[in-house]
C-alpha cells in the first residue's frame, strides 16, 4: 500500500526560499507556508495553504523547512511565542536550511529534540540560481534516519546532496565552502584586475584561463559578473559577511587562525562602507580596484 505524501512546511519565501518552495509544490506535496513579508506570486498563485503564524505551519505539516538570513532569525522561527516550536507534535521534523552557527545549531537541535521531534541543518550552496534549477548542494548533519526520510524532499531542490555527521556538522560544512567561495572570489578579482590593467582583454583572459587548472565555477560565473558589471544578487554582500563572521568567530573558539579570510571580510567592509551590502558578492572586486584606483573594462 503507498504511504500518503508528508505535509510539508516551509518558513522564509525570500530569494532562495522561494523557487525551493516552488519546487516541492511542483513536485506534488501539500505546502503550508509563512514569511514576514507578502507571499511571492509564484507561491501565492499556487494552492500552498498560507499561515499567519510559523506556528501555524508546524501545527499543519509533518515536516518543516526554515530557510531564513541568520542565526537569531532561526532562533525566533523557533521559539518565539508564536513559533514553530509551540506548534509541534512528537515525530515531526524540522529542517533549517539557513546558513547559521554550528554551536547554535546543536543548542537549537536539542531543544527541539526535547519536544519529541528530529532536526536536521541543511545548509545550501548554489546562490538563487542552483535554487531555481534545483542544483543546490545540500549539507546536512542531523541523525541518519531523519537524513533517509527527509532526503526525497533534498532531491527536489538539489542534487549534491551530502550527510556529513550530526547536528551543528552541515552548518560547518557550510562555513568552510563560505570560507572557499570568498577566497575564490578574491583570487578571480585579483587576477582579472591584473589582467585588465596590463592591457589584456579581461574577457579573452578569463576564456583562456577556463581551459586550464585555474578554471572553477567562481571564474566561470562570477569572473563573467565582473566582467560585464553585473552585480545584482545572486548572494548579497551582507549575507557573506555574515557567514564568514560565523568562520572568525568559530575559528577564534577553537584556536585556529584564518588570516586569508580575514582579508576577505575587510574586502566585503570596504564594499559596505561604498554603499554595497546589497551587491552581489562578485561585486568583491570593486574593493580591489579602489586600492588600484583602476576599474575591470576600462581602457589601461
Amino acid at each position: 500500500m503507498t504511504q500518503p505524501l508528508p505535509k510539508i512546511g516551509f518558513i522564509g519565501l525570500g530569494i532562495m526560499g522561494t523557487p525551493m518552495c516552488v519546487h516541492l509544490i511542483d513536485a506534488g506535496y501539500q505546502l503550508f507556508v509563512h514569511t514576514l513579508r507578502h507571499v511571492p506570486e509564484a507561491i501565492a498563485s499556487t494552492r500552498a495553504t498560507q499561515c499567519v503564524t510559523a506556528r501555524g505551519v508546524a501545527e499543519r505539516a509533518d515536516i518543516i523547512f526554515v530557510m531564513v538570513p541568520d542565526t537569531p532569525d532561526v532562533e525566533k522561527v523557533l521559539f518565539d511565542e508564536t513559533g514553530v516550536a509551540a506548534g509541534l507534535s512528537k515525530g515531526k521534523v524540522v529542517v533549517d536550511m539557513s546558513s547559521i552557527s554550528p554551536i547554535a545549531t546543536k543548542l537549537f537541535a536539542r531543544r527541539i529534540n526535547e519536544i519529541g521531534c528530529d532536526y536536521l541543518d541543511a545548509p545550501v550552496s548554489g546562490g538563487e540560481l542552483g535554487a531555481r534549477n534545483a542544483t543546490l548542494s545540500i549539507m546536512v548533519g542531523g541523525p541518519e534516519a531523519t537524513f533517509e526520510r527527509v532526503k526525497p524532499l533534498f532531491e527536489c531542490m538539489g542534487r549534491n546532496i551530502t550527510r556529513v555527521g550530526g547536528n551543528g556538522d552541515g552548518q560547518t560544512a557550510k562555513v568552510a565552502n563560505q570560507i572557499i567561495v570568498a577566497l575564490n572570489i578574491e583570487a578571480v578579482g585579483e587576477a582579472l584586475l591584473f589582467a585588465a590593467r596590463a592591457g589584456a582583454d579581461p574577457a579573452k583572459v578569463r576564456q583562456a584561463l577556463m581551459g586550464g587548472f585555474a578554471a572553477s565555477r567562481i571564474l566561470e560565473v562570477h569572473g563573467e559578473r565582473m566582467i560585464k558589471r553585473t552585480f545584482d544578487p545572486g548572494f548579497r554582500i551582507g549575507l557573506h559577511q555574515k557567514d564568514l563572521n560565523l568562520a572568525l568567530a568559530s575559528a577564534r573558539a577553537l584556536g585556529v587562525s584564518l588570516p586569508n579570510t580575514a582579508t576577505a571580510q575587510e574586502l566585503f567592509n570596504a564594499c559596505v562602507a561604498h554603499g554595497g551590502e546589497s551587491w552581489d558578492h562578485s561585486a568583491m572586486v570593486r574593493a580591489l580596484e579602489k586600492l588600484a584606483n583602476f576599474e575591470i573594462g576600462q581602457a589601461a
